[in-house]
């Protein structure tokens, strides 16, 4: 029987990479293979791209109230896998889908995401695939000081900020992500608080 899997990692642990590999490798055994992401991820449009330059189209964007188990159903039905990326914006109900997807078409799904967001919250989907994905993979990075990196700080016109919206996508708006590990970031917070209580 075909598996839900969820494959999570820092900002920079190659995520987006690593299901770029994954398609070429199914149609490298001649297996189709159907690549999403959600429409709010912007960055690069309708395009996978990685951090090393590689990019893939993806097969259509997931927008909110999509039952994406309908769609594949329907239209893609004869796919082996379903890739998605930047899988923490998806909705939680979608979540339930992917699931279905897998136990009931027997197609394979396997989502690469985020944990939690700039501020340790939660993205609204990454919860639900914690609780229900059959295998959860983590893809390691590494921060500055050579720990295991597992939290992502994000910076604003180079200035590190720890306040703001939820999503704020890398590389828009003068955004950028550092991954880090937890030692490092409160470090860096609190050095951030006594600098902002000076300021005050």
């Amino acid at each position: 029987m075909a598996k839900l899997y969820f494959k999570y990692g820092a900002m920079n642990s190659g995520k987006t990479t690593t299901i770029i590999q994954t398609a070429y490798n199914y149609e490298s055994l001649g297996m189709k293979v159907l690549v999403v992401k959600p429409q709010i991820d912007t960055k690069g449009e309708d395009y996978l791209i990685s951090r090393i330059g590689a990019t893939r189209k993806v097969d259509f964007c997931i927008k909110d109230g999509d039952n994406i188990y309908e769609i594949v159903k329907e239209k893609y039905s004869d796919i082996s896998c379903l890739l998605v990326d930047e899988a923490q914006f998806l909705e939680e109900r979608q979540v339930d889908q992917l699931l279905m997807i897998a136990a009931k078409l027997n197609i394979s799904v396997i989502c690469y995401g985020l944990r939690c967001d700039f501020k340790m919250d939660g993205f609204r989907a990454s919860p639900r695939l914690l609780s229900i994905a059959d295998k959860l993979e983590e893809i390691k990075t590494i921060c500055k000081c050579g720990h295991k990196a597992t939290i992502n700080v994000r910076k604003v016109n180079g200035e590190y900020v720890f306040d703001g919206e939820q999503v704020a996508i890398d590389g828009e708006d003068d955004v950028a992500y550092e991954s880090m590990c937890p030692e490092c970031y409160f470090k860096l917070k609190e050095k951030s608080k006594t600098f902002v209580k000076k300021l005050s």
